[in-house]
């Protein structure tokens, strides 16, 4: 304890470094990158989006050519997720 009270208050930094401008720039540039930061390891953990599973094209029919006329007509991204789910990691 005794160490703490020779040391005076502004050992880091003197106050007026703390008041100045470029001081609050810098500050403010690292606030924005922690931001950026963190949003970015947010949305590594988030599962991938695939927008085009949710409008139809011109490429994918909009009625099934199956032999079992109630089965849905899938598009083939959707059917390859399933495909591949059913199969489980590591096989393939």
């Amino acid at each position: 304890m005794a160490i703490y009270a020779a040391l005076p208050a502004g050992i880091l930094f003197p106050e007026e470094l703390l008041h100045s401008d470029w001081f609050a720039v810098l500050a403010t540039f690292v606030a924005i990158n922690t931001l950026m930061y963190g949003a970015l390891a947010i949305a590594k953990i988030l599962p991938k989006l695939h927008p085009g599973d949710w409008i139809r094209t011109r490429n994918q029919r909009s009625e099934t050519r199956s032999i079992h006329p109630d089965a849905p007509a899938v598009n083939e991204a959707t059917d390859f997720v399933n495909t591949r789910s059913r199969q489980g990691p590591g096989s393939g």
